[in-house]
């Protein structure tokens, strides 16, 4: 079961995604699952995660974006910003579900994401 405020999903920047997937196949016998061609989520890593593979990609990440899950997303963003955390991209729809990015007091930047 899925906890607030639990460390849920690592999402990484990818240069390609088939050179990706075959790098972490050959060398730790990575799977897949894609979802089209600028996505794909690691199906048996130990921690559920991704490449985003989009140039475009409003995100623009540079860096691991490491996903917190939130059963109420509303009021984890509140808690957030009641907590000193700056709310980075506002709460936005995407496969899966919504999610919203915040940094914190030091400039990391980290998501959070629910079903709903």
């Amino acid at each position: 079961m899925r906890e607030d405020g639990k460390i849920d999903y690592v999402e990484f920047p990818a240069t390609g995604i088939p050179a990706v997937k075959a790098f972490y196949a050959a060398a730790f016998g990575w799977t897949w699952i894609d979802y089209g061609p600028d996505y794909v989520a690691v199906d048996n890593a130990g921690l559920d995660g991704g490449f985003n593979g989009d140039a475009a990609d409003e995100n623009g990440a540079t860096q691991p974006l490491v996903v917190l899950y939130a059963h109420d997303i509303e009021a984890m963003a509140a808690k957030v910003e009641a907590a000193g955390g700056k709310i980075v991209k506002p709460i936005f729809p995407f496969p899966g579900g919504r999610r919203f990015h915040f940094t914190d007091p030091s400039g990391n930047e980290l998501g959070v994401w629910s079903e709903t």
